[in-house]
């Protein structure tokens, strides 16, 4: 969920031809679950194969990373770890939500309000450890790069940026931001729902006069993954706090959640190349057992193909 400070972050618009050659990681899981939450039925049913297998999450990733390769952007996907012992409280009232809006669309659905329903639906999303392996199984067979995170994957993602192995963080939360990542690209939906636009972490400490840990008390102070916050303190009430130095006020263990966003777990152990796409593989995942319609996933696997050729001629551009 990640926190919100877009009250106080500033944004610049882009377009997406500025994005052209850029290597973006994503922070996989919050890209699945926006797919989860997003391509449903009118009545909120996932979309679901002839077995009753949920493929919303696969059908977002391969036309979505399609579109963005054609682009000329170069995605990185990265895949969460084990989260810090914080965060089970975060998860375990997530889960508990969950099961509310869960019994809210069964009703809804029964008594035939499909808005009500829908809404609902996408609170419910739950991703699976074989929606997990069966994402990355796609991934493989595109030959889009992924990265397994050992704790937080906007840890990673912003770690990669500041290796220089990615440009930028691709996601709709802040945190990249508290994990030092230079720059965020939110709005990669290209849903035309969301406005793209580009977070500079420098520009964003200049103009608020503070440090990445100011930026990290103010979103302790309103609520992170890893922490509640203080009721009715938003992103300006809590900046304001950072500027009077008033932190001590507060009952909050602001030491531990600093050592998550300072401190993260990552790791060097991973390796960045974008492979050609394998069709038949691609086409017997998606169509033979997931009941894909081969034709459009031929037509996505030719793009593909021509995106990475692109990319190849882009990557020997440099030599001359």
């Amino acid at each position: 969920m990640g926190v919100n400070l877009k009250d106080i972050i500033p944004h610049k618009e882009i377009e997406f031809e500025q994005l052209k050659g850029k290597t973006i990681a994503i922070d996989a899981l919050n890209s699945l679950y926006q797919f989860l939450a997003s391509i449903r039925q009118p009545d909120g049913t996932p979309l679901m194969d002839s077995k009753g297998n949920v493929t919303s999450h696969l059908s977002g990733l391969l036309y979505r990373t399609s579109r963005l390769m054609d682009i000329g952007i170069k995605p990185i996907y990265v895949f969460d770890g084990e989260p810090p012992e914080l965060k089970r409280a975060e998860l375990d009232y997530r889960k508990s939500l969950k099961e509310e809006a869960l019994e809210e669309w069964k009703k809804a659905k029964k008594e035939g309000r499909l808005e009500d329903a829908r809404k609902f639906a996408q609170r419910t999303s739950r991703f699976t450890d074989e929606m997990l392996e069966d994402s990355k199984k796609l991934l493989d067979y595109m030959g889009v790069p992924y990265v397994q995170a050992p704790g937080e994957g906007e840890a990673q993602c912003a770690y990669m940026c500041i290796k220089g192995d990615a440009w930028a963080v691709g996601s709709q939360d802040y945190d990249a931001l508290l994990f030092g990542a230079p720059l965020l690209v939110k709005g990669l939906t290209l849903s035309g729902k969301l406005e793209l636009s580009l977070v500079s972490l420098e520009d964003t400490l200049k103009e608020l006069k503070i440090s990445r840990e100011g930026l990290i008390d103010i979103a302790i102070l309103v609520g992170t993954d890893f922490n509640a916050g203080i009721k009715g303190i938003g992103p300006k009430k809590a900046l304001k706090a950072v500027y009077e130095k008033t932190l001590n006020e507060f009952q909050i263990d602001f030491d531990s959640v600093r050592k998550i966003f300072l401190k993260p777990e990552k790791t060097d152990d991973y390796r960045i190349e974008w492979k050609k796409v394998d069709t038949e593989l691609l086409v017997k995942f998606l169509c033979s057992e997931h009941n894909f319609n081969e034709e459009r996933v031929r037509k996505t696997s030719d793009e593909l193909l021509s995106a990475l050729k692109e990319f190849s001629q882009q990557d020997l551009s440099k030599w001359f």
